[in-house]
């Protein structure tokens, strides 16, 4: 598993935009921000920056001093799910939305001016799964990859890979690389020969609770260690480690109920 957004920028240096269409933030909307903070903090050692303030209370996750991640504060009125949402660059996010919604898709919020930062769009496949496109300003989005409690991958559970598959494909310019078997339904998107995401085709095991989604993986030096340390910070174990052909996963959940996956990739 890897992705097109590179490694860490030398200091001193402004981050490159990502090209359109590359997975280039990840965001979690909570109700409480400040126990979701101490929970990340301690898990992957993130520290915080507070802004954009767009859309309400919302933080900024650093390593080192680089963005990974944002985490912002649900209205107490709104009950929308707790979960981790890819967002995806853009170079003109009217026209991206636009293109979203003449393919089936939604646009659920936005386009809306984030101020300095960019402009965003969050919108949803025609399967049902929520997503974020971003057209940056100032803020370019994940400027850092490759090192513990930083985003790895992006894989979407759905019904079915074809026909969503070419959603994405058309939205973002995505080429298709099917995998070529009998028992697994998986399409690896790329972007200018790299891999970037997975749509996986699950059928009726796409869970009735939650409908297709999107997971993120977050690398990790140790797995067994971190998984032991989210369940001792409040959280739990979905799919306990497992080997695979890219890594040792983990599926597990932050204590608001938010999933994300865990990846130790071979040594």
């Amino acid at each position: 598993m890897t992705d097109a957004r590179g490694s860490a920028r030398h200091d001193g240096e402004r981050p490159a935009r990502h090209a359109p269409g590359t997975p280039c933030w990840v965001s979690l909307m909570v109700h409480g921000l400040d126990a979701t903070q101490e929970f990340y903090q301690a898990l992957f050692g993130w520290e915080f920056r507070p802004g954009p303030q767009q859309l309400g209370p919302y933080v900024r996750a650093l390593l080192d001093g680089q963005e990974v991640a944002g985490i912002g504060r649900l209205p107490p009125d709104r009950h929308l799910p707790i979960a981790w949402t890819p967002y995806f660059a853009s170079s003109d996010v009217d026209r991206t939305a636009e293109t979203v919604r003449s393919c089936g898709g939604t646009i659920g919020v936005g386009p809306l001016d984030a101020p300095e930062a960019g402009r965003l769009a969050i919108g949803s496949d025609p399967s049902g799964a929520v997503f974020g496109i971003w057209q940056a300003a100032a803020h370019t989005g994940t400027t850092v990859t490759g090192v513990p409690g930083t985003p790895a991958w992006n894989e979407l559970t759905t019904f079915e890979s074809a026909s969503v598959a070419k959603f994405y494909e058309t939205v973002f310019g995505y080429d298709e690389e099917p995998v070529v078997s009998a028992d697994l339904d998986y399409v690896t998107l790329h972007l200018d020969g790299r891999p970037v995401a997975g749509v996986y085709g699950a059928g009726n095991a796409v869970p009735r609770d939650r409908g297709p989604h999107w997971t993120t993986y977050f690398t990790v030096a140790d797995l067994d260690d971190a998984v032991e340390h989210v369940v001792h910070l409040g959280g739990q174990v979905l799919k306990p480690p497992r080997d695979g052909s890219h890594g040792r996963t983990a599926a597990v959940a932050d204590p608001e109920g938010a999933r994300f996956s865990l990846l130790q990739q071979p040594s």
